[in-house]
């Protein structure tokens, strides 16, 4: 059982990349003492993430089907890697739209199918508290006075975690039991025709792709971390999505080693916490299954990068960290997963 786990670090320099509804107002969390932390929701860096992996030309996207104001996927983790990889619910339907929909891969009658998302995106979190400011603009382009309107936009590092399961990934489970209702009667035929193997994971009977389907996927959504492009008002506020920091290793669990290597000052600055970075390579020592892969850009918090450079340095698993721009580090491991090197990761 392993775990591929990141810490990415966004650098919003005048952003608002993540708004409330249809509204004005950014998405900020207020905490008890009174400071904004200005935050991107996990829904929308999933967006994001998929909409990257999208246009990489690999990768095979579920079609998307509507029936009024419900919305859901083609649920076939077996053809859809997104399906596979970011999960599903799916029930059956009555209605005409929702039975003439082309395209779709049929479900078996009364027979609704979940999966738990393989993928888990937490929240990010500006590091430190900013303060949120309003900027006013005008609609001129007629003959009239002007129309003025507001938004809020803000300046902050924004640090989020995820982790995929590695053993779920291209495994398919067919149970009862809710989020694990992969399957029906429909996907078991193409499982069988994709050359899946009926196995027993975690003590539950599932449908496993070939490795080399389950590498590839995986891989292939880890390098789409390269090119993340969306958010909000970037037509006013344009913010370059690469990351600016990653911390990236293939871990023995799901809980995640990285969390607490960066935090804030008292000055409300990003700084890289020695203290904590020493503690989880003794405490994890052991958990890692691959070397860490750390991604920094050059220009971004470089007296923070020297000190961490100079623990890295100073540590007994200096062999095992490495350090590059963030694109590089993202590409070096998913290389790594792509040529088989973590195999034994996905069982």
């Amino acid at each position: 059982m392993a775990y591929l786990t990141g810490l990415i670090v966004l650098d919003a320099p005048a952003s608002a990349l993540n708004k409330t509804d249809n509204q004005i107002v950014v998405k900020k969390i207020r905490t008890p003492q009174g400071e904004q932390l200005p935050y991107v929701s996990a829904q929308a860096f999933r967006y994001w993430l998929r909409t990257a992996s999208e246009a990489l030309p690999d990768w095979v996207a579920a079609p998307v089907f509507r029936e009024g104001k419900i919305a859901y996927t083609d649920a076939n983790p077996v053809k859809n890697w997104d399906d596979d990889l970011f999960g599903y619910m799916r029930a059956p339907s009555k209605k005409a739209d929702a039975i003439k929909a082309e395209g779709a891969t049929p479900l078996d009658k009364d027979r609704e199918i979940t999966r738990v998302s393989p993928l888990r995106v937490s929240t990010f979190v500006a590091i430190a508290s900013s303060a949120v400011q309003s900027d006013f603009g005008t609609m001129s382009r007629q003959n009239d006075n002007p129309v003025p309107h507001e938004h809020e936009f803000y300046r902050a590092h924004l640090q989020g975690l995820f982790s995929l399961d590695l053993t779920a990934t291209g495994t398919f489970f067919d149970m009862e039991r809710v989020g694990f209702k992969n399957m029906d009667s429909h996907r078991r035929e193409e499982a069988k025709k994709a050359g899946c193997k009926q196995v027993m994971i975690r003590k539950q009977e599932a449908w496993r792709l070939p490795i080399e389907e389950r590498r590839k996927r995986t891989a292939t959504m880890l390098a789409a971390l390269r090119s993340l492009s969306a958010g909000a008002k970037q037509a006013l506020h344009y913010t370059d999505l690469t990351p600016a920091i990653v911390f990236l290793a293939a871990f023995k669990n799901g809980n995640h080693p990285f969390y607490r290597v960066l935090g804030a000052s008292k000055t409300y600055e990003t700084t890289f916490h020695r203290a904590a970075f020493d503690e989880l390579l003794k405490v994890y020592r052991d958990s890692f299954l691959s070397d860490i892969y750390v991604g920094w850009a050059q220009n971004f918090l470089d007296e923070q990068r020297k000190e961490f450079e100079k623990a890295v340095n100073e540590s007994s698993l200096k062999e095992r960290i490495h350090i590059d721009h963030p694109c590089v580090a993202i590409e070096s491991l998913a290389q790594l997963i792509e040529k088989g090197k973590g195999d034994g990761w996905f069982e």
